[in-house]
């Protein structure tokens, strides 16, 4: 099939590459003339494993090409993908003035009939909007235009992986043609009729996807649905945790066995920092608002949310209170992203606790495997460093703000000798705090036994915010 993918981000660059590959032809095009010019150079602007060997192959064999003509683009395209960014105004809504804008260029330049897909996350009922705005705009008697939805699951720093065995592909449709044209599309991926870049084999998935047919408005809610309950689950384990401090407890022991349930599972019932990145806090925000306008209370997400900002300021206090006095004493980071294999920094815990770090007249060296480059745009004069150790050089205390996996497996006994006190931080839960009291380390974590009292030495017994 012939496809059109405007906008270059995250979701676009992955699902037109990821589409190439398994055998469409797909010209991607981008409001970025700089974006697009450094995709024809065979530069990948954003960090994602895997990614770079789907480009160059499907470059290769002349699949996926790049432009700066978004009309060409779309006249040559049967179906097109917006995957435009959909960012939060200051109320928290979704701001689709980028989707507004695609869907007039659409109209404008279409000469023949054309499935026009949303991948951007949009609030319910953008499809109507969206299809008014093709009719409106068109300019060409030749040009029809069917709508529909195919929200994306991708998850940053798995999304090669999750595009090519997905646990479903949800699509929202009007019309049988709709359905069968998007069977069709996504057959190969169904099938398992590719060669998985991923494992370098054709490996169809353990249990084939399931294909979930919907109402455009259904799919429209079903992203951000699951978005938002992820996001609960995340502010639940940390309520658990704060509780299992207050009692006693261990969070990871209580989370393992209430994950055990079938009917809850165990991904993302993990304590620590909360939630960030560009989707979770923009789709939860979003999702509040439509509730709002729709005239239902959705106190569940606005608690979730609550809980979620309250986490930095929980370790902050806790930095505070071990150090007594912040400025001046140096305090390393390990990790920027807002999640392990990405570099995408957009609302990052890490950047707001860095932020306060500074604020309080602390100085921070940090590192990170990818972020680095996207942090000195926002913190330009701070100090970093590729080399764990020299971030722990000298440090008054060590914060794990980002559990990339080869933390874990630091020398750790280097680490400890390399700072001034040894003081560690872990808002992650990564390590063990045994092992880490074993080495001699000052540790905290949360919600679980501390070895060094840090609990009972910087926390009321009850706290009216609870």
């Amino acid at each position: 099939m012939r496809l059109a993918v405007i906008g270059c981000g995250y979701v676009g660059l992955v699902s037109g590459s990821c589409l190439a590959e398994a055998g469409h032809e797909v010209v991607a095009t981008d409001s970025d003339g700089s974006r697009i010019a450094a995709l024809q150079a065979g530069k990948i602007p954003i960090y994602e494993p895997s990614l770079d060997k789907v480009l160059e192959g499907a470059v290769r064999d002349e699949r996926l090409r790049f432009t700066a003509d978004c009309g060409e683009a779309v006249r040559n395209a049967d179906i097109i993908f917006i995957c435009v960014g959909t960012p939060p105004t200051e109320t928290g809504e979704a701001d689709l003035s980028a989707i507004d804008n695609v869907a007039r260029m659409i109209a404008k330049e279409a000469r023949s009939s054309k499935l026009v897909i949303e991948k951007s996350t949009v609030p319910a009922q953008t499809g109507e909007q969206l299809k008014r705005a093709l009719q409106v705009y068109s300019r060409d008697a030749g040009a029809t235009f069917r709508v529909a939805s195919n929200p994306e699951f991708l998850r940053e720093g798995t999304a090669v992986l999750d595009f090519f065995h997905p646990d479903r592909i949800v699509i929202g449709v009007e019309d049988h043609e709709t359905e069968q044209q998007l069977r069709e599309l996504y057959r190969p991926i169904l099938e398992g009729r590719f060669r998985c870049p991923v494992h370098q084999s054709n490996c169809p998935t353990a249990a084939p996807a399931e294909f979930v047919v919907t109402t455009i408005a259904s799919a429209e809610l079903i992203k951000h649905a699951s978005n938002s309950f992820l996001g609960l689950k995340i502010s639940y384990a940390n309520v658990l945790a704060d509780l299992c401090e207050r009692l006693g407890g261990n969070v990871d022991e209580v989370t393992r066995a209430v994950g055990l349930d079938p009917r809850i599972g165990g991904k993302f019932l993990n304590a620590g920092l909360g939630f960030g990145g560009f989707c979770l806090p923009k789709d939860i925000q979003a999702f509040i608002k439509l509730a709002d306008r729709a005239g239902v209370d959705f106190g569940l997400l606005k608690e979730a949310e609550r809980v979620n900002k309250q986490r930095v300021d929980l370790l902050i206090e806790r930095v505070k209170k071990a150090l007594w006095v912040m400025k001046e004493k140096q305090i390393g980071v390990l990790g920027i992203a807002f999640k392990p294999n990405t570099d995408d920094i957009r609302l990052a815990p890490a950047i707001e606790v860095i932020r306060r770090l500074l604020a309080e007249g602390a100085v921070v060296r940090a590192t990170d495997p990818a972020a680095i480059k996207r942090a000195r745009l926002v913190f330009p004069d701070l100090h970093y460093s590729e080399d764990p150790y020299e971030v722990a050089r000298g440090a008054d205390a060590l914060l794990i703000l980002t559990e990339w996996e080869h933390y874990k497996n630091l020398d750790w006994k280097r680490i400890r000798s390399e700072m001034a006190r040894a003081l560690v931080f872990d808002a992650r839960n990564m390590m063990s705090p045994a092992e880490m009291k074993a080495l001699g380390f000052e540790y905290m974590s949360f919600g679980r036994p501390d070895p060094a009292g840090f609990y009972a030495a910087s926390q009321p017994v009850a706290s009216s915010s609870r």
